[in-house]
């Protein structure tokens, strides 16, 4: 099987590095369009893996979207940071035009593939990607539940002094301070984190995790890229090898949670076929209220989206 990650900054190249080492799939392709960088950073991966023990074939391209034909699934990575002086609409512009034509040049060597949109803001990218391949919502998608739980659960690992692996969480709606914690959602070797955490730590972990990717960008003067990078990974990974696995996934909501023609992040059971089924939860009110103002925030920036496309 084949996948492509386009894109081949720290997060792109960090994502066909974990889908290299894990062995994945037979063929990894990293497309960028500065010359040289995809190509470099490909040779470097197939060059560690005598050292790792691993046998995939990684190939790096510029600009050559032929050499991406017949991809399984594709993640795409591409967009600019938020740089000084620019207003959040000029970002939105810039990237939504990026991801647009990065997703039709892959739906057309790759028209049956599967894609995983990294690039932000992920919400309306995510948007974006979906109106432009003209596939169904199931096969467009956007990673950042994974991520933001991934956080979550290591901040609650922290705290408790114990193993990460014995944590599970979920959240939903936006990426970033719309999300929404279900706390009473979250166990810890099956006890509910509620019964190990007092009230006040949980909040200040949720709070944490709301503003971390911007504890990251402080504290590097950059984006993170090793676990975005792993947290798409972990979806290609789920789609190529048919797990089924239930994660929190970005897709737009057709009536589900009360919310149509929305982008927002709910558990869904990821599968060959991309989202196999999308898990409803029964929310009480103030969860109800969470996610319909993290519904209200994500559609003001699709908003924005929407008129810079009528132009």
């Amino acid at each position: 099987m084949k996948v492509t990650v386009v894109g081949a900054g720290n997060v792109g190249a960090t994502c066909a590095d974990v889908l290299a080492y894990r062995e994945v799939v037979n063929e990894v392709v990293l497309l960028d369009i500065k010359e040289g960088v995809a190509e470099g950073k490909a040779l470097d991966i197939l060059q560690k893996a005598p050292i790792n023990g691993y046998d995939t074939r990684t190939v790096g391209v510029t600009s050559d979207y032929s050499r991406t034909a017949g991809s399984d699934v594709v993640v795409i990575t591409s967009g600019l940071p938020r740089k000084p002086g620019m207003s959040r609409d000029d970002l939105i512009g810039i990237n939504a035009g990026i991801v647009k034509s990065v997703t039709e040049n892959v739906v057309k060597y790759s028209p049956e593939a599967i894609i995983i949109i990294v690039s932000n803001p992920l919400d309306v990218m995510t948007y974006q990607a979906h109106i432009a391949s003209k596939l169904p919502r199931t096969k467009v998608m956007g990673m950042a539940g994974i991520l933001d739980t991934a956080r979550y659960r290591a901040f609650i690992s922290q705290a408790l002094n114990i193993s990460q692996k014995e944590i599970q969480g979920m959240l939903l709606g936006g990426h970033g301070d719309s999300m929404v914690p279900l706390t009473r959602y979250t166990t810890v070797g099956g006890i509910p984190v509620t019964e190990l955490l007092e009230a006040n730590v949980l909040n200040a972990i949720v709070e944490r995790t709301k503003a971390g990717g911007g504890e990251l960008v402080k504290l590097m003067g950059t984006s993170a890229w090793y676990a975005p990078g792993a947290a798409a990974a972990q979806m290609v990974e789920a789609i190529v090898k048919d797990q089924r696995r239930i994660f929190p996934v970005c897709v737009q909501l057709q009536g589900e949670y009360g919310i149509s023609n929305c982008y927002l992040g709910v558990p869904v059971v990821l599968g060959k076929n991309g989202i196999e089924k999308i898990v409803e939860l029964k929310l009480n009110e103030e969860e109800k209220a969470m996610m319909t103002s993290s519904e209200t925030q994500v559609r003001e920036v699709m908003n924005v989206l929407e008129e810079l496309n009528k132009k």
